[in-house]
């Protein structure tokens, strides 16, 4: 095997490599807000919320403060709220699941699928026959590929269920040739610094095609009002701030360029790897992967994190305990009646090596020798 030379230590993320390499870039848009002397919902949010729409064929989008508010605010805007039940996954960002219990209704669990680790249409079904009511299901989109969105929007049209679509990781995939986002009632979006699509802070943005829905996400986000200083409906403060929607413009005409590079990462991964003990991430048919992350399964994933830790490679868990298991939810949520077995199993190899666009080929090619030289 050829010798293994280590760069400076690899981070598993860099979300400051982006505003290093567009630097001026970013500091004439900050200027631009900051001269412009209006801050908040101005020009840069409705320039952003029309470009996004437009650029990912979205009917309308609405900026609001984080990705965990605009779920929370998609859910609210068709209707769901105390009482309610919403079908998801506990294979994801515990984000998803605060936002159901932050509208007051209650996460109901299904499983995965053991080959891409997204929602499982099967448990989905069994879950909706067996658990009674459910007024909506949160389709997570997960590492950067859409989950069977077609399957998962058919049962949740066969019983009435409306459909929200957690596209946070997944800027710019699609499935059958729509974009992550296309599928649902609402969709919904982040823009944390990590995301493919990220900001210099929070932000997020709720899309639809139906106007009254938009209409809905837009009054709900700032404190119920469609007149100023008037609460038609009990609404929130959620706002994407111009900074952030300044940088976000900035970024969007980037983010094809910035998913192919992430393509192509995960290629020579995929190359590298063939043959090791390594589970490569499968690839779901008619879907298009952006890779958020990349995510491989190992049965001795701790100590095969430890030794990269060693030799300067980062990695990262994305996600160590599913939601069920947590402290703060363990034994009060539903499930599936017959257990979140495939969940359960995969949590404890799975493992996010290096992944961002600026990640360059002598990069990659070390990291490849560097896993090889352990598995």
């Amino acid at each position: 095997m050829s010798e293994i030379r280590l760069l400076p230590g690899i981070p598993q993320m860099s979300p400051g490599a982006f505003f290093e390499d567009h630097r001026d870039e970013v500091m004439s848009a900050i200027a631009r807000v900051v001269d412009s002397g209006w801050y908040i919902l101005g020009r840069e949010v409705e320039a952003f919320e029309d470009e996004f729409a437009r650029h990912f064929q979205f009917g309308g989008a609405v900026g609001v403060g984080n990705g965990t508010d605009a779920i929370a605010l998609a859910l609210r805007a068709i209707g769901v709220g105390s009482g309610d039940r919403v079908a998801t996954v506990s294979h994801t960002a515990v984000a998803t699941v605060a936002a159901i219990e932050m509208v007051g209704a209650s996460p109901v669990f299904v499983d995965i699928t053991a080959d891409t680790y997204t929602m499982d249409a099967v448990s989905l079904l069994r879950t909706v026959e067996t658990r009674g009511p459910i007024k909506a299901v949160i389709v997570v989109h997960l590492y950067g590929q859409p989950a069977n969105v077609v399957a998962i929007s058919s049962i949740a049209k066969q019983y009435g269920i409306r459909l929200v679509e957690d596209c946070a990781q997944c800027h710019g995939a699609r499935f059958n040739g729509a974009f992550a986002g296309s599928f649902g009632d609402v969709a919904t979006f982040s823009f944390y610094p990590t995301k493919n699509l990220g900001a210099a802070g929070d932000g997020g943005m709720v899309v639809a095609a139906d106007p009254v829905l938009i209409r809905r996400a837009r009054t709900l986000r700032e404190y119920g009002w469609e007149r100023r200083y008037i609460s038609d409906v009990a609404g929130v403060n959620s706002r994407l701030d111009e900074l952030q929607a300044a940088i976000l413009r900035l970024r969007l005409p980037l983010l094809e360029a910035g998913n192919e590079r992430r393509v192509a990462i995960a290629a020579a991964y995929h190359a590298g790897f063939a043959g090791t003990g390594l589970t490569l991430p499968a690839l779901h048919s008619g879907a298009t992967h952006v890779y958020h992350q990349y995510v491989v399964r190992h049965p001795d994933r701790d100590h095969l994190r430890s030794r990269l830790q060693d030799r300067g490679v980062g990695t990262n868990i994305h996600y160590p305990v599913p939601v069920h298991r947590q402290p703060g939810y363990a034994g009060r949520l539903e499930c599936d009646p017959n257990g979140l077995e495939t969940t359960e199993a995969l949590v404890g190899e799975i493992l996010s090596l290096p992944m961002y666009p600026e990640l360059t080929d002598a990069m990659v090619a070390n990291i490849v020798s560097t896993v090889c030289s352990l598995v």
